[in-house]
């Protein structure tokens, strides 16, 4: 039923699906009114390209007829290309109704992780002075001998 010319192996169940389900957003009268074609891309991309190039793209736009890929690095980039008329025949074949000329792969920004948030510290409770944080005495076990190496390298530096 599909030839799979872009990835070796034969097609899975979900590619099935996923054709059905481009089947039906193509013949429902509302389907344009509900999704743009971006979001219909994105739905079917690894259905199309399959999971490990999926897995490594980040973003797809459709800019008038070109279809625009963002992958990680250089190396996706180049590998991309030279597959860049099998990609666009089988995301033809699975939304037949989008326009596209071409593709056009990209790399992308790399994302920032987000960030857990921390409290603001109180700056009145500190000491003006603080030890630095890997501070060559924090390994000295002996107290006696703790303060004995602190007061000689402060008069060493003095």
């Amino acid at each position: 039923m599909l030839n799979c010319n872009l990835l070796p192996g034969k097609l899975q169940l979900t590619d099935l699906a996923m054709e059905r389900a481009a089947r039906v957003f193509r013949n429902a009268k509302q389907s344009r009114s509900l999704l743009t074609d971006d979001q219909v891309l994105s739905a079917v991309w690894p259905a199309a390209v399959g999971k490990a190039i999926a897995a490594h793209t980040s973003r797809l736009r459709v800019v008038r007829t070109i279809l625009v890929i963002e992958v990680e690095d250089a190396i996706w980039q180049r590998q991309l290309r030279t597959l860049e008329k099998q990609i666009l025949d089988r995301v033809r074949l699975f939304t037949p109704d989008l326009a596209l000329a071409g593709v056009e792969v990209r790399i992308g920004v790399p994302r920032r992780e987000p960030q857990k948030a921390t409290a603001p510290t109180s700056s009145a409770c500190e000491p003006l002075f603080t030890a630095p944080f890997n501070d060559e005495a924090d390994r000295i076990q002996d107290p006696v001998l703790k303060k004995v190496f602190q007061i000689s390298r402060r008069k060493a530096s003095a």
